[in-house]
């Protein structure tokens, strides 16, 4: 399976479309644990599939899901990445369980830009381990 990761965070929705048709990415899988707030504008989950994020990436070729199993319940304490990681360990085969349905190439989304500072990596990082993905950040 070939995985790409990618954080829209300081992004135009433009410089996004770019990276995932450079890639040949087919589906956007949405790892965030709120994608319908409101406030996050064009990244925003929208209640109806031709509104928001899953609107524009279509028109644009490329499929969507939202995974929000996957999200960070754990963002606001100062070691979420250890609890996530055990999280994923105990648990990762459940969590990761949708993604087998999903048309690849796949980039999981996340709003921070950075890999080294986003749960998505730690996902990725897993997959690699069980489940043979070739995984490539994306800049």
């Amino acid at each position: 399976m070939k995985l790409f990761t990618l954080g829209y965070g300081g992004r135009s929705r433009e410089e996004v479309l770019a990276l995932l048709a450079a890639h040949g990415v087919r589906t956007v899988v949405d790892v965030r644990l709120r994608p319908d707030r409101a406030s996050m504008g064009v990244w925003v989950r929208a209640k109806s599939a031709d509104k928001g994020i899953e609107a524009w990436l279509g028109a644009a070729g490329i499929g969507y899901s939202s995974v929000v199993e996957l999200g960070n319940l754990f963002l606001e304490l100062p070691d979420w990445r250890e609890r996530y990681q055990s999280l994923l360990e105990a648990s990762g085969e459940l969590l990761t369980r949708r993604l087998a349905d999903v048309r690849g190439p796949i980039c999981l989304l996340c709003a921070e830009k950075r890999a080294d500072q986003c749960h998505r990596q730690l996902v990725a990082d897993w997959l690699a381990r069980h489940a043979g993905a070739d995984v490539e950040h994306l800049p």
